[in-house]
């Protein structure tokens, strides 16, 4: 876990701490980040994923008391991304 000098918490996770986390096997977040269904941070040929996805995931299944489909997240992440292109850009 990487963490910042003034805080104990992580600003980013491991593909294997978000499973852990998420009591996921590592194989489905890498599945899902490649299929763009899932935050992460590419670096060379390592993903990190944000902490703060995960608190926002973890925050939004509580307040709902539901299901979070991250793969409905990313859905509307590729829609907004595609309407900004065809936009020129702007949003």
């Amino acid at each position: 876990m990487s963490t910042t000098s003034e805080n104990s918490r992580p600003t980013f996770y491991t593909v294997a701490e978000t499973a852990r986390l998420l009591r996921v096997d590592p194989a489905t977040i890498y599945r899902a980040i490649r299929e763009d269904a899932f935050p992460a941070v590419r670096v060379r040929t390592r993903y990190v994923v944000p902490a703060s996805a995960v608190e926002q995931m973890a925050a939004e299944a509580a307040e709902r008391g539901g299901c979070v489909d991250v793969a409905a997240v990313a859905a509307a992440r590729r829609m907004a991304c595609e309407v900004a292109r065809a936009l020129g850009g702007r949003s």
